[in-house]
Formats: structure tokens, sequence, C-alpha cells
């Protein structure tokens, strides 16, 4: 975990230098400061598990096994990449490892998880998706129509908030009447949970359980996990406008990779030289992967028609059915 969260961590830092140094197209919202919540519900599920993810989805997609080589290309529009350049840092997929997207609709994830949720219900697959959003989402009609369903259904699915505070620039404190989202679950029949997000372990913990309620057919569980961003809502947002100093100050005294490290030395489950060699690993990894991106060649603009679909039918390049 402790690996999967510095990794995270790198491929954020990496994305804001190439972004800034003008190697990305469109916007980039990074998810530095939040890798537990992703790292720790993960963790739990299997490769058959599904997620759902958000704008904010390069680090789900990483705790849950994607390639980071495969990632990079993408930010960078190359055709190596998942989506073959063309969907870019919002819409990494790949159903091989039960990633089902990343998503730039706010709240667009969760009717896909319930779907994912019903499926894996009327085949008896056992599978649970986890389903990622942040506490913007909670104000959609989608998010009350899903959790109705799910919690009518007893559907396997896990719906976790990431709530760090903020509706891009709008505090939860000014978008909320309530504090904890999690008491919302008690309106659809469901379990509410919250877990610090910035804690691992903690989580891990907390996801196990909802995670295990799900695959015994007792249904969902709305698991809210505290957490904060670093960064603005994205590249090129300061975030100072509507946040203080001392506000972001306070939260990175909290930092999840540093209570992890602190609680692996301490229990002397990794010496502070194999912590060193880990981060290291992690930077060599990441530097290839963007050497591998980078040595990738662009799509042909004729590719744009490529991978397209009307009325459940693959159209080529010259936008003509191939059936």
């Amino acid at each position: 975990m402790l690996r999967k969260m510095i990794l995270i961590r790198a491929f954020e830092e990496k994305m804001k230098l190439l972004f800034t140094h003008g190697f990305m197209a469109g916007f980039s919202h990074l998810y530095d400061g939040q890798e537990a919540v992703a790292v720790g519900v993960c963790s739990v599920l299997t490769p058959e598990d599904y997620i759902t993810s958000t704008h904010r989805g390069h680090g789900h997609c990483i705790a849950k096994g994607g390639d980071v080589s495969k990632m990079m290309a993408e930010v960078l529009g190359r055709r190596t990449g998942y989506c073959k350049g063309k969907g870019g840092s919002m819409h990494i997929f790949d159903a091989s490892i039960g990633i089902l997207g990343a998503n730039g609709i706010v709240a667009g994830g969760l009717p896909m998880a319930t779907g994912a949720g019903l499926k894996a219900k009327l085949t008896g697959s056992g599978q649970v998706t986890a389903c990622f959003f942040g506490d913007g989402t909670t104000n959609q009609g989608t998010f009350h129509e899903s959790l109705n369903m799910a919690g009518l259904w007893k559907l396997p699915v896990v719906y976790v908030c990431e709530n760090n505070g903020y509706g891009i620039s709008v505090s939860q404190a000014r978008h909320q009447a309530i504090k904890d989202i999690a008491i919302r679950a008690a309106g659809y029949g469901m379990a509410g949970v919250i877990a610090d997000g910035n804690d691992v372990l903690d989580v891990y913990a907390k996801a196990k359980e909802a995670v295990e309620r799900a695959r015994r057919g007792e249904g969902p569980t709305l698991l809210e996990c505290k957490t904060y961003r670093y960064g603005g809502h994205h590249v090129g947002d300061p975030g100072t406008l509507y946040r203080s100093n001392e506000e972001v100050a306070e939260w990175r005294r909290k930092d999840p990779i540093d209570r992890m490290v602190k609680h692996v030395l301490s229990s002397g489950i990794m010496t502070e030289a194999e912590v060193d060699q880990v981060r290291k690993a992690v930077d060599d990894e990441i530097e290839a992967a963007v050497e591998c991106a980078m040595n990738s060649p662009m799509p042909d603009p004729e590719e744009a028609l490529e991978d397209l679909f009307v009325d459940g039918k693959a159209v080529g390049r010259e936008g003509r059915s191939m059936a």
C-alpha cells in the first residue's frame, strides 16, 4: 500500500510538470493528498471487481492496477495509451482489470456502478463495485437515484465519497447543511460509515467491512473518506482565493504517505533504507513511463473516426458501418 501511494504521488507530480511545460492538452485534475482513499479501497478488491472513477481519477486507476506507461501515454495523447490517446486525463478505461472508466461528468460514474452491481447480483458473479466520487457529487440527482435503487435491491456496491471539503471552489459548508455525508445513507436503507481518508489503514479496514458485507448479499455501503487535495481544482488553479495557507498546512501535517512511512518504520515492517529503495524504484518507473510515452507516436487525424459505435455497430475512419 505504501508503494502504491508513493507511485500515485510521483505520477501526479510528473503530470503537473508535464502540463506546465505544455506537453498536455486539456485540463489535469491531480490526486495528490488523497492517495490513502484509492489505495485503501482498491487493496480490498480483487482483479475481477469493478471501480468507477472521476475527473480526478489517476489515483484510482493506479490503485486498481493500471499500467503507468499506458496511462502516461494516454494523458500525453499518444497512440500507445489506454484509449489510443483519445481519452486523455479524464477518461482512462481498462475493463480487463475492472476499471470501468474515469468520467468527466460529475456523478457520471454512479449509475454505471449501480448497473455493474445489478449485473453482479443477477449473474451471481460475486463481484463488488467501488464507486469513487467527491462531496459535490452528493448534491446531484444521480447520486440519490443510484443509492435509492442500490439500497432497494441490496446491490453489491461500495459508494466511496472522497470528501476533500470542496466542490471546485465551494466549501462543503457552503453547499450542504450537513457535516457528515455518510448520514445520507440512512435515507436509502444502507450502512453509512466514516473513515479517516488520510489513514490508509483506517480506509482499508472500513472498506474491507463494506466489501465483505456486499459479497454476503447484505447490500451497499456509503463510505465517506474525509481527506484533502493539496492543489487547486485543476493544475493552474492555485486554490488560494478560497483556501487559507494555514488550512493547507494543517492538512499537509496529516499527509497519508508520511503517516504510513512512520507506521512501517515504528512497527519494524521496513527500514529507512528500504523505504528509500521504494522511492527510487518508483522514480525510475515514472521516468521510464515518460520516456516510453514521449517516444510513442501521436494518432493520425483520421483515427478520430475509429473506435466509434453508432446504434451498437462499429464505424470506420470514413464513418461507415463496419458490420
